[in-house]
C-alpha cells in the first residue's frame, strides 16, 4: 500500500498590529523543526493534535485542548508531531514591546500554561487578525493577552479594577473615538494620549458604556454608512467615509448589524 506525500499547508502574514510581527498558521502531518531560535517571543495554540518540544534543556507539551505555548526570544527550541494525523497550530511572533526580554527566564521554567480563558483570547485575536480593518479590535484583545501572560510569569500588570476616574477616562476615548471616526485611532495612540494603560481604558469605557471600545467604533460606523447610503452614496464610497478599510470590510460588518447588505439597503430608499 501506498501513502502520499505528507501534507502541508501553511499560511502567514504580518499584520498592521504593533507588537506583532508575524502571524503564521500551519497544518503539519510530518515536521520536525530543527533546533532553533527567534528574535520574538512565540505563543502558540495548538487546534487538532499535539506539539512535542524542547524548551532549554526540558521537553514539553502542546495540545488542541486549553493549553498555550510561549516560547521566548533567544532560547533554543525544536517541535515534532507525534501522532499520525500530525498537528494544526496557530501562531504569533510578539515583539519585546509585548513582553519585555528580561521574562525571558521565567518562561523557560514553564513555557506551557492550562489557561482557557488565555486561549479563548488567542484564537479570537487570530480570528480578529483575519479581517483586513479591525485593527482596534486586534490592538485590543492583543493588550488582554499581554496582561494574562504578565500574571503567568509574575510580572507587575496594569490596576484591573476601573477607579473613581472611570466614567471621565471612558467619556474622553469616546470623544476620541467620535472626532476620528473616519481616519480612525491606535489603541496605543488612544492610550498615551489620554494617559492610561490600554487595558484599563477598555475596562473603564466598557463598565461606563457597557461594550468594548471596538465594538462602539463599529457601530458608530455603521450608523455612519447608513445615513450615507441613504443619501445615495455607493457603498464602495461609504466605505471610505465611514471609516471602514474598504467595501468588502463595510460589508462584512454591514450585514452583521443590519441583517442585509449595504447595496440591498440603499435599495430601500422609496423612489421619488
Amino acid at each position: 500500500m501506498t501513502t502520499g506525500p505528507p501534507r502541508t499547508t501553511i499560511s502567514a502574514w504580518r499584520p498592521a498590529v504593533p507588537g506583532i510581527t508575524e502571524v503564521f498558521h500551519a497544518h503539519f502531518t510530518e515536521h520536525a523543526y530543527p533546533t532553533h531560535t527567534h528574535d520574538t517571543w512565540t505563543l502558540m495554540i495548538v487546534n487538532d493534535g499535539a506539539v512535542d518540544f524542547a524548551c532549554g534543556r526540558h521537553r514539553h507539551g502542546a495540545t488542541g485542548s486549553s493549553t498555550v505555548a510561549l516560547l521566548p526570544p533567544g532560547v533554543s527550541h525544536d517541535g515534532r508531531t507525534v501522532t499520525e494525523t500530525g498537528f494544526r497550530k496557530r501562531v504569533l511572533y510578539l515583539d519585546t514591546t509585548v513582553l519585555p526580554e528580561e521574562l525571558t527566564g521565567r518562561a523557560v521554567d514553564g513555557p506551557v500554561f492550562g489557561d482557557e480563558l488565555l486561549r479563548h483570547r488567542i484564537h479570537q485575536l487570530h480570528t480578529s487578525l483575519g479581517h483586513a480593518g479591525d485593527g482596534f479590535e486586534a490592538e485590543s484583545r492583543l493588550s488582554f493577552i499581554r496582561e494574562r501572560l504578565l500574571f503567568h510569569l509574575d510580572a507587575p500588570r496594569p490596576p484591573r479594577t476601573p477607579g473613581r476616574e472611570a466614567n471621565r477616562l471612558a467619556a474622553a476615548l469616546r470623544e476620541l473615538l467620535d472626532s476620528r471616526l473616519p481616519a480612525g485611532i491606535s489603541l496605543p495612540e488612544a492610550a498615551a494620549v489620554l494617559h492610561a494603560h490600554p487595558t484599563h481604558l477598555i475596562r473603564c469605557f466598557k463598565q461606563t458604556y457597557g461594550l468594548p471600545p471596538h465594538t462602539y467604533l463599529t457601530g458608530k460606523r455603521i450608523e455612519r454608512a447608513r445615513g450615507l447610503l441613504l443619501d445615495g452614496s455607493r457603498p464602495a464610497e461609504v466605505a471610505v467615509a465611514a471609516g471602514f478599510h474598504d467595501q468588502a470590510h463595510l460589508h462584512r460588518h454591514f450585514t452583521r448589524h443590519v441583517g442585509t447588505t449595504p447595496g440591498r439597503y440603499a435599495l430601500t430608499r422609496p423612489s421619488r
